[in-house]
């Protein structure tokens, strides 16, 4: 894993054409071309979908990772992670362990600590408010050198994304990742509705 520590902001990714205007976990952004191209995500790699949701992106990040990498969907609810086990059969992908979880309780989640190499945030920090303990976990299982991405609703949301008062404010999550050894090296729009961050792991 790369140790930049430099940050960007940019736009270079477009978000596709194909995503489709329905309120979810992911239907408003294009999970593939984000792991690939922004994130990185490549073969073998171990990746951890924190509040896996409807499963759009560990689904993505297990067919990137091949079967020589690993994918944990982390859940609080038992039967997302029973859809996600059907999805994972139905495609044909053995490579996805999921994991019942409360991402808000610090040290709960039963993956080895450094242990992933990116840690995924997908629509979950508008949905509690604790990130300071989510943040903390998300850590707790990166390496060294490993990457999180945040992405979550922005200011421009549409009028059936969350109301206001729950909407994140990234310069937060910034200040707060920071404490926990999370350095931004990228922020960019995640999608027409939201907005993407990159940390990388410093110690």
């Amino acid at each position: 894993m790369e140790t930049a520590t430099t940050t960007t902001t940019d736009n270079n990714y477009t978000p596709g054409p194909n995503q489709r205007q329905v309120f979810g976990k992911s239907e408003l952004l294009d999970a593939g071309a984000i792991l690939r191209d922004v994130l990185l995500v490549g073969p073998r790699h171990v990746v951890g979908d924190l509040g896996a949701g409807g499963g759009m992106f560990c689904i993505s990040a297990a067919r990137i990772v091949g079967p020589q990498g690993q994918v944990y969907a982390v859940d609080v609810m038992k039967h997302v992670l029973g859809d996600i086990e059907s999805k994972a059969r139905m495609t044909g992908l053995d490579n996805i362990k999921t994991v019942w979880s409360n991402l808000e309780m610090v040290g709960a989640t039963k993956i080895k600590e450094n242990m992933l190499d990116f840690a995924l945030l997908i629509n979950v920090l508008f949905q509690s408010k604790k990130h300071e303990e989510i943040l903390t976990e998300a850590a707790r299982l990166l390496k060294v050198g490993g990457k999180l991405l945040v992405i979550d609703w922005s200011d421009t949301r549409p009028g059936f994304a969350p109301n206001s008062d729950r909407q994140v404010d990234p310069k937060k999550i910034i200040e707060t990742a920071a404490r926990f050894s999370l350095d931004l090296v990228r922020e960019f729009k995640a999608g027409h509705y939201h907005f993407g961050l990159i940390f990388n792991k410093t110690a």
